[in-house]
């Protein structure tokens, strides 16, 4: 890969995902993009270059596709799972007890492990959301990834790597060597394509956000305007989770830590723009929580 090849592809991934690579990850786009090249009837990876540059829009999403990392495990982290179950959710359904109802949005929903994480949980919660509806939006950048999270259909490395036996035994079906997240927990997650980098209005408002190990790929400024455009779309009395290496502090004012909860955000209700009015994802049911499965 020449330096001009380098270059080119530093630059166009920053534009198209975020993506801040410094000058000495060459090794790490060899190893993603030389097999798409092969895999694409190309040379390498000047050609695959040449071919972005002729306009080819469907090399430019492979090639961003390639390079998102999508690494992700059930119950990641263990931490924001225990905030959610013991503060967020019971804090939310009081606070919601006129309307009934609470939106989620996992921002970086990867292959599903996430949001089919909280889903599993608010089953489990059944008791305290009975009569509640309940939405989960899951998106993410790569078309790929998101048919992956839709199948929910995950290796057994996938399901041993943080997912309690008896969860994988209550939720999951086995089928040779593979397993199969159950019908409901499916349905109760709506996936979306979308990229953080985009305007995030048409998404309407959301009582708690999931944005956990994402913003550590992008450079500062991106990061302050993701938060800014994430802060927009959360309720002023809604919640923010971040990843265990990601933070508010120092990028935007439009969400301050809470006391004692690593890696929990609440907006700043002084600092907030006015979000656009709540709405209810384009074709999708809401489940309703009526109980433990």
């Amino acid at each position: 890969m020449t330096p001009p090849d380098y270059e080119y592809l530093r630059k166009l991934l920053k534009d198209q995902s975020g993506l801040d690579l410094s000058a000495d990850k060459q090794y790490l786009i060899e190893s993603r993009l030389l097999p798409l090249a092969r895999k694409c009837g190309l040379s390498g990876i000047g050609d695959l270059v040449q071919k972005m540059k002729g306009g080819s829009a469907s090399i430019v999403t492979l090639v961003v596709e390639a390079m998102t990392t999508n690494e992700t495990f059930f119950f990641r982290d263990k931490i924001p799972f225990d905030h959610f179950r013991e503060m967020i959710v019971p804090e939310i359904v009081k606070a919601r007890a006129g309307r009934k109802s609470v939106r989620i949005w996992c921002a970086a929903g990867s292959t599903g492990q996430e949001p089919y994480s909280l889903a599993m949980c608010l089953k489990e919660m059944g008791a305290v959301l009975n009569g509640f509806r309940v939405e989960i939006l899951a998106t993410d950048l790569s078309q790929e990834v998101i048919e992956k999270s839709k199948a929910g259909i995950y290796s057994q490395f996938e399901v041993q790597r943080g997912l309690p036996i008896q969860m994988l035994v209550k939720y999951f079906t086995q089928s040779g060597d593979t397993w199969q997240i159950a019908p409901d927990l499916r349905a109760m997650v709506q996936y979306r394509p979308l990229n953080l980098l985009s305007d995030l209005a048409h998404l309407g408002t959301f009582d708690l956000v999931f944005c956990r190990n994402v913003l550590i790929y992008f450079d500062q400024e991106t990061k302050t305007g993701v938060l800014n455009r994430i802060g927009r779309q959360l309720e002023p009395d809604g919640y923010l989770v971040l990843g265990a290496a990601e933070t508010v502090v120092g990028l935007t004012d439009a969400f301050k830590p809470v006391a004692d909860k690593r890696g929990l955000y609440a907006p700043n209700k002084d600092k907030l723009k006015p979000a656009s009015a709540v709405t209810s994802f384009a074709a999708v049911r809401p489940f309703a929580v009526a109980g433990a499965r």
